[in-house]
């Protein structure tokens, strides 16, 4: 069911050590319901985050964890990440095989599963699966590090998919400031996945709520 009239702020941790995803979710426990965390495998995209999902049951938190497997062939490695305090998996389109195996293992371990489109790939490709994920993301930047400058036609996409299916969740991820996080919304996203601009913030809670109120 779409979340109506309210934009939710997730934290994204996008870091080479488990040691700073910890320190990051105490960071922003206090101010979120929900913590993304970027995984790449160095294929998917070149660039290298954390990505052992032996450590997850290290990470004592009460936040609701989305993992976001920016990999090649996530069917092989999603098992690994079915698991405590993981409640959701975004897959890319992009990378995937096989959609339905992906939500079948998601539905069987009680897990929500999201498909997000990167930058480069048209919006469309997720319209086969509207109504059989949990939620739909626009990936505004290339897989890779934080920080980078949301990509231009990012605003009309998200317009295409809110008008494609008005009963999505719609998330989008990157290139987040005050300014971007108007247009998003006022495009029709539901929820704001940002990591430089809240962890680079001196007040974590204070940019969390301007980012929530520019929505």
């Amino acid at each position: 069911m779409k979340i109506e009239n309210y934009l939710e702020i997730i934290p994204a941790i996008n870091v080479p050590t488990f040691e700073e995803v910890k320190e990051r979710v105490k960071k922003v426990e206090p101010f979120v319901t929900w913590c993304h965390l970027d995984v790449t495998d160095g294929v998917f995209s070149k660039h290298l985050t954390w990505h052992d999902a032996r450590d997850l049951p290290l990470l004592h938190t009460s936040l609701y964890m989305e993992v976001h497997l920016m990999v090649e062939e996530p069917e092989k490695i999603i098992d690994q990440w079915l698991v405590f305090p993981v409640r959701r998996i975004i897959v890319q389109v992009e990378a995937v095989k096989d959609m339905e195996l992906l939500i079948r293992k998601c539905r069987e371990a009680k897990k929500e599963i999201g498909l997000a489109v990167g930058p480069e790939t048209f919006w469309g490709q997720l319209e086969p699966w509207f109504g059989r994920v949990d939620m739909v993301q626009v990936l505004a930047v290339c897989p890779g590090p934080s920080g980078q400058k949301m990509a231009e036609g990012t605003i009309e996409k998200i317009t295409h998919l809110r008008n494609s299916c008005p009963s999505c969740i719609l998330e989008v991820d990157g290139g987040i400031t005050f300014e971007s996080a108007s247009l998003v919304k006022n495009a029709g996203a539901d929820i704001l996945v940002a990591g430089s601009m809240i962890f680079a913030s001196e007040d974590v809670g204070m940019t969390i709520e301007k980012l929530k109120n520019h929505g």
